[in-house]
């Protein structure tokens, strides 16, 4: 007799859904897994979404809201030394051995194929079940990531694996989280036992989309590259592949195309075109091609949605975005990335509201509450501006514009189908009066940027104190996947809603204090932002190493946030620098960047 289970438990699941503490505008996006022999760290179980320059609604500072949905991207399945599962045994169906059926088995997930007892497989058959399927290749990193803590070294190296497919002109499209800051890359084609080494060509931040090559030529023999398909609708089916958590070989898993719109990108904090899907989609699919049922690829696996309300929702990066950042290295010899419209825009569904700003009953469009200084539209569009159309596609009351039969998307979809550096013709309502501006597109640039684009952290030491420039990683790094919520005000506050000035502007903090008798009464002072050295506004961090370089005035005085200050004698600071950098190990006072 079966013993019972005891009631109000569920069993264990193999992969536990995660929800995280997130504002209701959006969910929080989490990052990489952490290597399997190393503990788990902030670092490791970061999120990476960013603020959205089109955001309207207000985001929480601090506190920890009902948890919801987090995404997550699929890229790396991090080497583990658990034991492969035990192959399962055939159930006996107790019938006479001369009743038992032929043996049924599936080729490459079609459909079964009959096959006699002790008959042996045939290459060939099997390949021409589905020849796609070859062009999927397994992606293998080392990352060596930035220590954002202390920058002048790095953290212990991890490797992960992940998936890829094969291109024209000997290239390999994966996820560009799947190879974030490698030091090697290697790629192993189906049924091989041969790992070739691979070169990173492109690395698509925004779009989730790195391009690799291989210069070994036998890598390539016999290979035949996909090709891409259209975009697919709703309901259309799609099939999966790439080599996910819980085996070695090529998996394939099957569903329909449940929903089209713009999506949250994780690893590139900012707004796309997504596909989203019902097939079950794991750690490792990351980079696997989405095939139509033609056997054409339409899309790249890239990330999930874990919650406990929630199952078998994947999301794919679509052809038009596949097809851009192709286009774009082809075009220019390297990623440029997805020009933005640098303003904020607001909804004018409020009949009294576009009364008031002039709008005749059949004009449309948003209203811009804000521009960014460095962006191009800076030059020509003001605050309140009505913008009517884009590039002659008139936009509705609520940002959307005519997308397929049936659907409506958002206006910046037709922003990120253009390159960097192209024009756009853009109609908008001033004083009622209609204008039209060609604007050069440019991609965003933020006061704290969501990515440092594989680069190590910059820093200067003076008499102990460590300044660093932020970034979102760094927030990161200091507060865990909830830095939203648990990192100071000041900081989230300048995250969210503050513009840069200029093109070189920096947000620099004291990020820590290296102990030693010159700084007694300051070992308190972390994360605090830099706002002027002796008088004159620190701007960005290259700028104070110059200051305080050539400082020849009695004294240093740092003015810090929350009206602190910090002064030292200059003399005994910087002699005192030397010694500090001999005790904790330092090469150099200053990082390679900052040195020229």
């Amino acid at each position: 007799m079966e013993p019972k289970r005891k009631r109000g438990r569920k069993p264990k699941k193999l992969i536990s859904a995660v929800a995280s503490p997130s504002a209701s505008a959006a969910a929080d996006l989490n990052m990489n897994d952490p290597p399997p022999d190393e503990p788990l760290t902030n670092a490791d179980t970061a999120s990476e979404d960013g603020p959205t320059p089109t955001s309207s609604s207000p985001s929480r500072l601090r506190g920890r809201p009902r948890k919801s949905p987090r995404l997550l991207p699929l890229a790396k399945k991090p080497k583990s030394s658990q034991p492969d599962a035990a192959p399962g045994r055939s159930k006996s169906n107790g019938t006479h051995p001369s009743r038992r059926t032929t043996p049924r088995v599936t080729v490459n997930g079609d459909a079964p194929v009959a096959l006699a007892t002790g008959d042996r497989w045939e290459e060939s058959a099997a390949q021409s079940a589905a020849p796609y399927m070859d062009a999927v290749v397994k992606v293998f990193c080392v990352h060596t990531e930035p220590n954002f803590s202390l920058p002048w070294q790095r953290k212990r190296q991890y490797s992960s694996s992940s998936s890829g497919f094969v291109l024209k002109g000997k290239r390999v499209l994966t996820n560009a989280h799947s190879v974030e800051h490698h030091t090697q890359v290697k790629v192993k084609r189906r049924g091989s036992d041969t790992k070739y080494l691979a070169t990173v060509l492109a690395i698509g931040t925004e779009c989730d989309i790195a391009m690799l090559t291989v210069e070994d030529d036998e890598f390539w023999e016999g290979l035949r590259p996909l090709e891409f398909g259209s975009l697919p609708a709703l309901q259309d089916a799609v099939t999966v592949v790439g080599y996910p958590i819980g085996g070695d070989t090529i998996s394939v898993t099957s569903g329909v195309v449940s929903r089209m719109e713009i999506l949250s990108y994780v690893h590139g904090s900012t707004e796309l075109l997504g596909l989203q899907i019902d097939a079950a989609i794991n750690s490792g699919n990351s980079g696997g091609p989405a095939f139509n049922d033609k056997g054409n690829c339409v899309g790249i696996a890239f990330q999930s949605l874990k919650h406990e309300d929630a199952e078998n929702i994947g999301y794919v990066i679509p052809t038009p975005v596949i097809m851009h950042f192709i286009h774009d290295y082809e075009n220019s010899g390297e990623y440029t990335g997805f020009p933005i419209l640098g303003i904020e825009w607001q909804k004018m569904e409020n009949p009294d509201l576009r009364k008031a700003m002039g709008m005749k009953p059949d004009q449309k469009g948003v209203r811009v509450r804000r521009i960014e200084p460095t962006a191009p539209e800076f030059k020509f569009l003001k605050p309140s501006d009505i913008i009517l159309s884009f590039d002659g596609i008139d936009i509705a009351n609520d940002g959307t514009v005519p997308f397929r039969h049936g659907e409506r998307i958002g206006f910046s979809y037709l922003v990120s189908q253009k390159f960097t550096g192209e024009t756009a013709v853009i109609k908008v309502l001033r004083n009622s009066q209609t204008l039209v501006f060609n604007i050069k597109l440019a991609t965003h640039k933020r006061l704290i940027p969501a990515h440092i684009k594989g680069k190590p952290p910059s820093y200067y030491i003076i008499a102990g104190f460590v300044f660093t420039a932020i970034s979102v990683p760094y927030l990161r790094s200091e507060y865990g996947k909830d830095y939203e919520y648990d990192a100071p005000v000041k900081l989230l506050d300048k995250l969210l809603h503050s513009m840069a000035q200029s093109e070189d502007e920096q947000l620099v903090v004291v990020s820590q204090v290296l102990v030693s008798d010159i700084n007694i009464g300051y070992e308190d002072i972390v994360n605090t932002q830099v706002l002027a050295f002796n008088g004159k506004p620190v701007k960005n961090l290259k700028g104070l190493v110059s200051m305080v370089e050539n400082c020849h005035d009695e004294f240093i005085k740092f003015e810090l946030e929350y009206q602190q200050i910090v002064v030292l004698e200059t003399r005994t600071a910087k002699a005192a620098t030397l010694d500090i950098l001999t005790t904790h190990c330092i090469p150099s006072a200053v990082s390679d960047d900052l040195k020229t």
